[in-house]
């Protein structure tokens, strides 16, 4: 079978490449970057042994449709499809708009339709016990309660959790500055509970596990490195385990626990939205149209770990 390295395949693992430079500069993240990078390499195999295609230029419709139509014989997931189709449809779209394609053939095809299911959350009590598991009396327990108790206080992706820097705290504002995906930046409340757990950490715990070594992570294991993803979900689902949580959960499960529990509780969708950094949400734009005390307010008046109910620093 052919790989996508075969020489005579070069032409279309160029374009993917040129592709790919022009995503990264446009401030796509490195993870959207490898899956959209897969997705292509895939079709472009499939395109070259099915068709014998030497240039996107000669891509159709309709092979892009029997493409499709392998994935779901494959049985892929539709959300699969999606992120597929999405990466096609951008990737096609950057051909036509540097001349090297005439007719769009993505133009006419649909997205499938998506299931609609509900992610995983946790209960407030199962939240209450997942918090009190890390063991207080030991260094890594110290950190790992800081760990969560920000993740349920900000809903921040892990991603974000790992990038956190000593520099976009400010912790007597009440504030966290969050560089989300694509690099877009927004504002991130955070509570007290989060705050004095946080705070005994980085006055107590980070400088042990930093060592000799130099780091402006937030979060650091016990080499004194910044904690990775993997890390973070391993430490996680431990903590998971004992506090006899029988849910499948993950890092970004304490993400939609923290927006169900909020809108749960009355908070604005929209304003959970602008949190959180939802992808869907026109992100700079909108947020400086959005009451900055309104934010706040429902903040403090509507997480539950926040023990200040509108009593809000008239600065912030």
């Amino acid at each position: 079978m052919m790989t996508v390295n075969d020489k005579k395949n070069e032409q279309l693992l160029q374009k993917i490449r040129e592709f790919d430079i022009e995503m990264q500069f446009d401030g796509l993240s490195d993870n959207s970057r490898v899956s959209y990078q897969l997705d292509l390499e895939k079709l472009s195999d499939f395109l070259y042994e099915t068709y014998h295609i030497q240039s996107f230029f000669e891509v159709t419709r309709e092979m892009l449709t029997h493409y499709l139509a392998h994935l779901n014989e494959e049985q892929a997931k539709s959300a699969t499809v999606s992120r597929k189709i999405s990466a096609f449809r951008k990737f096609f779209k950057f051909l036509k708009q540097h001349n090297a394609i005439e007719i769009d053939p993505m133009e006419t095809i649909s997205l499938p339709k998506k299931r609609k299911t509900l992610p995983s959350v946790l209960t407030t009590d199962e939240i209450d016990r997942l918090l009190g598991v890390p063991d207080l009396t030991t260094v890594q327990g110290i950190r790992d309660k800081a760990i969560l108790e920000v993740f349920y206080a900000t809903g921040l992706r892990v991603s974000e959790l790992c990038e956190l820097s000593l520099s976009q705290l400010h912790l007597q504002e009440h504030q966290i500055d969050v560089i989300g995906k694509g690099n877009k930046a927004r504002l991130v409340l955070i509570g007290d509970e989060a705050i004095e757990a946080l705070q005994f950490y980085l006055n107590f715990v980070r400088d042990k596990l930093l060592g000799d070594s130099v780091s402006d992570a937030v979060f650091l294991n016990r080499r004194g490195k910044p904690f990775t993803r993997q890390g973070i979900w391993k430490m996680i689902k431990a903590m998971v385990v004992k506090a006899g949580i029988t849910k499948t959960v993950t890092p970004h499960t304490l993400r939609h626990s923290v927006a169900t529990h909020l809108l749960s509780n009355g908070m604005n969708l929209r304003l959970i939205q602008e949190m959180l950094g939802h992808e869907n949400l026109v992100t700079t734009e909108i947020y400086t149209h959005v009451d900055r005390r309104k934010i706040t307010d429902d903040y403090y008046l509507y997480h539950p770990h926040s023990r200040v109910k509108g009593e809000v620093d008239s600065e912030i």
